[in-house]
């Protein structure tokens, strides 16, 4: 797998969302080696007690059958938080990409422990949009995921 690629196009999501005014988390879903789902944090755009990044690209790929996602990585700018590590159980998904996890360390304990194979990039431009973020919009933040 291309990680660097992948997160990138991850990391375009988080740029889009803050730009819309959102919280700059992004997430691309990958199935044979193509993105087949995109989604970004917009529980502001959107008015959303729910919609984190991993939560909308499920939403946006839609329906499938369970065993479908036994062939998929989800890539994410951010460590997944406990409600996000829970729909990646729920469907199976049995690996993620994190592209950093020192402005937030999510699930991922959970996430190891039921059998999800996790790469953390530690991505030096993932960690800038999140450090810039915090920094000039602490209030989005506290609210959403940081409290």
């Amino acid at each position: 797998m291309n990680h660097a690629h992948f997160m990138h196009a991850a990391l375009e999501q988080a740029r889009l969302g803050r730009a819309e005014g959102g919280i700059p988390i992004g997430c691309v879903l990958v199935r044979d080696n193509e993105i087949v789902a995109t989604g970004r944090n917009r529980r502001v755009q959107q008015d959303s007690a729910v919609l984190h990044a991993e939560m909308d690209a499920l939403e946006t790929l839609g329906r499938r059958p369970g065993a479908w996602y036994d062939d998929v990585t989800l890539y994410t700018t951010l460590s997944p938080c406990p409600m996000c590590a829970g729909a990646i159980l729920l469907y199976g998904i049995p690996r993620v990409v994190i592209g950093e996890n020192t402005s937030f360390m999510g699930d991922e304990a959970h996430l190891t422990a039921r059998g999800v194979s996790l790469t953390v990039l530690d991505d030096a431009d993932c960690r800038q949009a999140m450090t810039e973020f915090m920094r000039d919009e602490p209030r989005l933040w506290f609210e959403d995921i940081g409290r």
